[in-house]
């Protein structure tokens, strides 16, 4: 009887959870399909304030969870905004006479590196039209007070702070832990700068590897300081006393120092906003948001044939097919469209990669060189286009970059991990073998590589690095010697690269496009963005078949392992890198 009653019970409270779960999820359906029929283009007044608040974080291309109203893990908005639309939000802003002034709060930025140098950009030729600048913050970040110091009145609540620190990279290295847990990392290489697993088999940072970041970061900072200098007329020695000798650690001292023309509440700042709009009160200020600006002035001209690709090629650089990532298969296929697209007159190929798999990477480029037979390719680069990021930009027919883009890391690498010890000591697991060859268990993880299997991948790594030097070598127009000396596994900054001659000159994606117009001596045209954003319909059953198919290997232990143990198996067999081996943040 109690076993009855406990299936009832059990029976109840499934049914009940699964009726709310789906409730849930009905809502949530109707929900995004309500906001697909919500046609209203937002009015923007005769005279206005475009105000700039960065609520959303910038990436690459814009995104949005169709699902998000009904997550209730979700606490921060997934919803970005591309890097593209932002610009030319800015832009459009600078020619419409119904804007007379751009209001910035930058309490919150989350943008990448490239991202805020290139949204500066546009700010700089918004400002260069007439028009004012004013910046706000309760507290500036150093990011938010670089983009903000283009701005004509900077203003900082008289509790806040400016502060400038300066930059810094940490790197957290594991071989000593490695060693405790018994796991062994052999790593062949050509490049004494390619830092690529250097972590996992010493100690500290080697030489080269602080060489080439303090070059890095001295670019970034060394721009940033040239830039605000510029714009506050402040000398760039003293920018640096100041940040050297931690001067700036109240709003009073931001003040004094010439970064900030006022301390403002942020009732206070609505008197100035009302007064520079020329209104009496602050309900007469006319304030449209760049969300709203953006909706309200994007018109595409579907008859317009002439037509400039701008494609995405952001994340890790893998085979086969992907979403999220730079795929192989995936790409070829978009790539393979795009060349047989007559309509389709020049190329923006937008690389925000550290790279991945050689092979995937020879593959893309390979499909990038049938397309420069027909049109050109511009490539543009963003926070990142290093190693397999930087083998697919090389041969391209001209190469823009940020002066805070990383790039270079013409290296690769290749790694063995044996994980037997660990396996003995922490699970008492032990693994046997049987081979029809000596070398048929190379790479299974379940040994050290023995002198022959070294000299085998080591062979592999310098056939795929003259490769990577010849391509970089014709695309450039350097000798193969000179890419060598600055090869290497060494990563540059954009302000560098065009230096040694890896770019030809700083920008981002808005001279990217006008030298796509200008190459193609196109008179009118309208920009296609690849990979093609998928449809709200599209991602909401994308959505649900993804949380059915977890939801099935959850409960499943089974399938739970087989998915672990597949994912393992594709690990499995000599691969070769061309990888930048960290990622590198900003505040």
């Amino acid at each position: 009887m109690k076993n009855f009653l406990k299936i009832i019970a059990g029976t109840f409270v499934g049914s009940l959870l699964a009726m709310v779960l789906g409730t849930l999820i009905l809502i949530g359906v109707i929900n995004s399909v309500a906001s697909l029929t919500d046609t209203a283009t937002p009015a923007v007044p005769g005279s206005a304030i475009l105000g700039i608040d960065f609520g959303n974080t910038i990436t690459e291309q814009a995104t949005d969870d169709p699902l998000e109203s009904i997550n209730p893990f979700s606490s921060v908005s997934s919803k970005t905004t591309g890097i593209l639309d932002f610009i030319q939000t800015i832009d459009k802003a600078a020619t419409d006479p119904s804007i007379k002034f751009i209001y910035m709060n930058l309490d919150k930025l989350n943008a990448g590196i490239s991202h805020i140098e290139e949204i500066r950009a546009a700010l700089v030729r918004f400002h260069e039209s007439g028009k004012p600048i004013i910046s706000y913050a309760d507290n500036y970040s150093q990011a938010g007070y670089y983009l903000a110091s283009v701005s004509d009145k900077i203003y900082l609540n008289p509790a806040g702070t400016a502060t400038l620190t300066g930059l810094s990279i940490s790197t957290l290295f594991f071989k000593d832990l490695m060693d405790k847990m018994g796991i062994e990392t052999q790593l062949i290489r050509h490049g004494k700068f390619k830092a690529a697993a250097e972590q996992f088999i010493s100690n500290k940072m080697s030489d080269e590897n602080r060489e080439q970041l303090q070059a890095y970061l001295d670019a970034v900072w060394n721009t940033w300081v040239a830039d605000i200098s510029a714009a506050r007329q402040i000398p760039q020695e003293r920018i640096n006393e100041m940040t050297s000798k931690l001067e700036l650690n109240s709003a009073q001292k931001a003040l004094e120092a010439g970064l900030v023309d006022g301390l403002l509440y942020k009732d206070e700042l609505s008197d100035t906003l009302v007064d520079l709009f020329g209104v009496e009160e602050e309900k007469d200020l006319k304030l449209i948001s760049n969300t709203d600006y953006s909706k309200a002035r994007k018109k595409t001209n579907f008859k317009e044939k002439n037509k400039i690709a701008v494609i995405y090629a952001n994340g890790d650089i893998i085979m086969g097919k992907s979403d999220d990532n730079i795929a192989s298969d995936s790409y070829v296929a978009m790539l393979s469209k795009i060349r047989k697209d007559s309509t389709i007159k020049a190329v923006v190929l937008r690389v925000n990669s550290p790279g991945g798999s050689a092979q995937s990477a020879e593959i893309i480029d390979k499909e990038l060189a049938l397309i420069r037979e027909h049109k050109p390719v511009i490539v543009c680069m963003g926070d990142y286009a290093a190693s397999g990021g930087y083998w697919i930009s090389a041969k391209a027919d001209k190469i823009i970059t940020n002066n805070t883009t990383l790039t270079g890391s013409i290296g690769v690498f290749s790694m063995a991990v044996n994980v037997q010890k660990a396996m003995n000591k922490h699970l008492s697991i032990n693994a046997e073998t049987v081979t029809t060859n000596k070398h048929s268990d190379i790479m299974s993880g379940y040994r050290s590589l023995d002198n022959e299997e070294i000299a085998f991948i080591q062979s592999s790594v310098e056939i795929i690095y003259n490769q990577f030097l010849k391509l970089v070598a014709e695309g450039r127009g350097l000798s193969t010697e000179f890419v060598d000396s600055i090869a290497q596994g060494r990563i540059w900054s954009g302000y560098d690269a065009i230096k040694i001659g890896l770019a030809d000159e700083r920008g981002g994606l808005h001279e990217a496009i006008n030298s796509a117009v200008a190459m193609s001596k196109l008179d009118s045209y309208r920009l296609v963005e690849y990979p093609v954003k998928k449809s709200q319909i599209d991602k909401i059953i994308e959505e649900l078949s993804t949380t059915t198919e977890s939801a099935k290997v959850l409960s499943n232990p089974d399938m739970l392992m087989e998915k672990a143990y597949s994912k393992l198996k594709e690990e499995k067999g000599v691969k070769t890198y061309a990888r930048l081996p960290f990622n590198i943040y900003f505040n």
